[in-house]
Order: structure tokens, then sequence, then C-alpha cells
């Protein structure tokens, strides 16, 4: 099955605001007599007014979608409850796409492959995914000038007010945001409420987000004279994805034995994201691997921490390729500890890399350190320095226990606000989990 796609990406899809609306009570499962999902097509019928049922389809390769529904809008408002089921995990994998399905797929393949054999491209019309794209990047700068006069509306009134709005206060421009096509900008935007609980200094914290943004947008404006890679990156960060196939023909192959450093599971809207980074024994480059699962859906656990293998990655684009496809893989097999750097050479590994993204939120590090507790949660190297521990990752106990007080390797994922650890080895050489 496709990769599985956040809510974000799928609302981006929408023609209009109404379509999402309609959309969102029909993403439930008993709205649906039959759901299902094989390679890259999800099917569904979804139990409307008519007498009988409507039939859904999606091929998520094209995007292309077909519906029996009366609507004229692609993707229609039953299409994108189809994949809002599908992203959210609560549609049925593997199996055969029912005979109506099958048809409409086998007419797609039929017209794409006459399409060739006639030395056109798919899409059969050029022009007209042209200005769909014209007609995105017209939406997309919609947004950002309404997002633009609203951060110069934050700065003018002044922070004080903050702790003051309620979360429709960002709920609204994070969803006039998805209505511009620009989910990049509204994952960015929907978490800060939570930095005005985030202890002291949340001030800046916000005022720092706020800035991040507003250098997004400028860049986005100046596209046209950004540095080679880095139109790539503010792209993304909009919320412009590349399709995987894109991202295997043309990304930047890496072929090497990479160890598997940590992995950390994140939930948002009932979609659970694993997060895991590789690195490279050969050239010490870093990768990050993402992968989704549903309610009730597990991971693929044939990369645990701690496990080496040669892999073949694909990088997608930007100034600071990072996130990666594994496009071919090896069997695993034990490996032993990354050699770790200093807290000055973890800074300065993040100095660099923030240096050509600076909207990184997190980074990869593998410091050997002792862990302590006083005046905080820290990680301290053997020159003295120390990096804190990340506020959420508490007084991490199992570190402690591993360490008992000696000095161990550990990756981590470094933000503003901390150290995040993930894994650690113990005196055995034996990855650990945290």
């Amino acid at each position: 099955m496709a990769e599985r796609w956040d809510t974000a990406r799928v609302l981006a899809l929408a023609q209009d605001a109404s379509s999402r609306r309609a959309a969102r009570p029909l993403a439930a499962r008993h709205m649906w007599l039959t759901a299902g999902t094989a390679g890259t097509t999800a099917w569904g019928e979804c139990q409307g007014n008519a007498a009988s049922p409507y039939q859904t389809a999606a091929d998520l390769a094209g995007p292309a979608y077909t519906c029996s529904c009366p609507s004229r809008k692609s993707p229609c408002k039953h299409a994108l409850a189809l994949l809002l089921l599908w992203s959210s995990g609560q549609v049925t994998e593997g199996g055969e796409p029912p005979d109506w399905a099958a048809r409409w797929l086998r007419s797609r393949t039929a017209r794409t492959r006459t399409a060739s054999a006639a030395g056109r491209e798919a899409p059969a019309d050029p022009e007209a995914a042209q200005r769909r794209a014209a007609q995105r990047e017209a939406r997309v700068a919609a947004g950002l000038d309404e997002l633009d006069r609203w951060l110069a509306d934050q700065v003018r009134q002044g922070l004080a007010h903050s702790p003051k709005a309620s979360y429709l206060h960002w709920d609204t421009i994070a969803a006039r945001m998805i209505d511009a096509q620009a989910p990049g900008i509204a994952e960015r935007l929907l978490p800060l409420p939570a930095v005005l609980h985030s202890g002291a200094g949340w001030e800046s914290r916000l005022l720092e987000e706020y800035a991040l943004l507003r250098l997004l947008l400028t860049a986005y404006r100046r596209r046209g004279r950004l540095p080679p890679g880095l139109d790539g990156t503010v792209r993304s960060r909009i919320g412009f994805t590349s399709r995987h196939a894109d991202v295997i023909a043309h990304g930047e192959h890496v072929k090497d034995r990479w160890l598997v450093l940590a992995r950390r599971d994140l939930e948002l809207e009932r979609i659970r994201t694993r997060r895991t980074w590789l690195r490279a024994d050969g050239t010490g480059r870093v990768a990050l691997v993402l992968s989704f699962a549903g309610p009730g859906e597990s991971f693929d656990l044939s990369l645990p921490p701690g496990a080496g293998a040669v892999l073949e990655l694909a990088f997608y684009p930007g100034a600071l390729p990072l996130r990666a496809l594994i496009v071919t893989s090896e069997d695993p097999h034990p490996a032993g500890p990354p050699p770790g750097t200093t807290a000055a050479g973890a800074l300065n590994g993040w100095a660099h890399a923030l240096a050509a993204d600076p909207w990184l939120e997190s980074w990869p590090v593998i410091i050997t350190a002792t862990p302590a507790r006083e005046p905080r949660p820290c990680l301290a190297d053997a020159d003295g320095d120390a990096l804190p521990l990340h506020p959420g990752a508490g007084d991490c106990w199992p570190l402690l226990a591993v360490s008992a007080g000696r000095p161990v390797t550990v990756a981590a994922e470094w933000s503003p606000r901390g150290l995040w650890p993930l894994t650690v080895w113990d005196e055995a050489g034996l990855a650990v989990p945290l």
C-alpha cells in the first residue's frame, strides 16, 4: 500500500472549503458499506440519500478519482471522505477491488498506455496540469498574504493578549492555510497554543515561531532567487509534496551500510508517525525515514535500533536532504555503538544543519556523556559541558539505570528545548531503546 497520507494532505486536494466540510461527516466507517485498499488504489461504497450506494475509488499514484455521485467536483466529497477514512487507518488493506473499481482501473491503465504509445506523457492534458499547478500557486500566495497580515497583527497588538485567546484564534488561521493549500503552514500554526503553557520564556518562543513563519513566507515569495536546494526545502515546508515515484526517479541515491540509531513514535489525529533515524557507516551521513500506522495497525519492525543493514536510500530534495525512502534493503544484523561526540560537537552539527534549513525542528545527535539529574536532567561530557534533556523526556530513569553513573553513548533528538534520549548502548555494546 502507498505511504499513508496525513489529514492535511488529503484536505489540500479539495477544490474549496465546502468540499472539506461536507467530507468530514462522511469519513466515518459506519457511513461506508465497503471500503478497501490494494496497491495504490482505494475503493468504497458510501450510503447516501440515493437508493444505491455511491461507488467511489481513488488512484493515489495519480492522484485520480471516480464516483457515481452527480457532483462535478474532482475530488468530490465522497472521494475526500474515502481518503480521510484511509488516512485514519479505518480501511481494510489487501484483497481484490470490486468489479466496478477494477473496470475503472483497467480503463485508466488503457488510456495511459495509449497516451504513451502515441508519444504523450500522462496526464494526457499537460496544459490542464499546468493550469492546476498555477492555480495552486496563486491560492498559496493569497493565503500567505493573509498570514503576513495576521502575523503583523500579532506583533502590533503585543503578546500579552495571547494567553487570553482561545484555541479558535490559531485554529481559524490554520484552517485558512488549509483552504489555501498550504498544509505545512497549518501544521506549524496548530501547536502554537501549547507554547503558552511551556513555562518561563514562552513569550520568546512564541515570537520565534512567528518569526520563522514570516521567514518562510518571505522565502516563498523570493523562491526564484533562492540558492539551489533551498527552493525545495521552502516548498516542502509550505506543504508541496513529492510523489514517491518522483523521489525514487530523481532524488539522490545513497547506498551504504546504515546503522539504525533510534526511532520515535508520535501520534496526531489517530495516526501514528514513526521517525527512524539512520547513520551511514561510510560517510557519517544521517537520514530520516517516516512510516505511518492507523488505529490497530503496527509498524514494520524489521529495522530495530542498534541494527545495521545495507540500504539504498533515495533522498527528498532540499537544501539539507534528510528525509529518505528505502529503495532496496538487505537483512539487518547486530551492530555496535556508533562513535559519540561531545556536547560542543553536537551543537556544532545542529548549527550547520540549521544554517541550511532554518525551519528544522529536530536533529539526530550521538553523544558520549554521563546522565545527571542536578541541577537539572542533562547529559554531561568529559569536557565538563552539558546538554539539558527536553522537559517532555522527564527524568529518563531507564537511561540512568543503564549508565549507572558511567559515560554511555546515547542517540537522541536535539531541539531548541533540549535532548530527547531515544537509544543508549550498554557496557556490552547492546542498544537499549528508551
